[in-house]
């Protein structure tokens, strides 16, 4: 039987750090949503002796839109408020993301998993609460460039592109 993957097989990690010093915090507590949108990019052409098209992949234009509950001791939520907040912009708007396949485990090495590390630019599209309602921070991290194959420790909270 099918073993179908459950939201939490996928852990998602924002670097809070820098890129010498990386801090890889846990997108767990406070995001209600993180999904994956790969956006593929067609170009498609009718040939001449076609009747149909022919339609190939040229490119991704990858997305990840996030909803968040404003929590003050999360790391990573912190970093996404932050950049909102100030209206950070270019490279000051940009994180770096990993994004793991839990159900995907290394055959040989304990706690490493299958993984995606990404830049992308971090689009605070709203910062919202109403009275008596917890404040949201919304938006979409966008791919900057390609992602990098590889792997994640998640005890040692290392990324090893292979």
């Amino acid at each position: 039987m099918a073993e179908t993957v459950m939201r939490n097989q996928i852990a998602d990690y924002l670097n809070t750090g820098t890129a010498e010093t990386p801090a890889w915090s846990l997108m767990g507590v406070g995001f209600n949503t993180l999904d994956e949108n790969p956006n593929a990019q067609q170009d498609s052409k009718t040939y001449i002796n076609q009747v149909s098209q022919t339609t190939h992949i040229k490119s991704y234009q990858t997305q990840f839109p996030f909803d968040t509950d404003l929590i003050a001791s999360e790391d990573a939520v912190m970093a996404l408020y932050t950049i909102g907040k100030n209206q950070k912009t270019g490279a000051d708007a940009e994180l770096e993301y990993i994004r793991v396949d839990l159900f995907a485990p290394h055959p040989t090495l304990e706690n490493t998993y299958e993984a995606r590390k990404f830049t992308v630019a971090a689009s605070v599209t709203g910062i919202t609460g109403a009275g008596g309602e917890t404040v949201k921070v919304t938006g979409t991290l966008y791919g900057v460039g390609d992602a990098i194959q590889g792997t994640f420790d998640t005890s040692t909270k290392t990324f090893t592109a292979v």
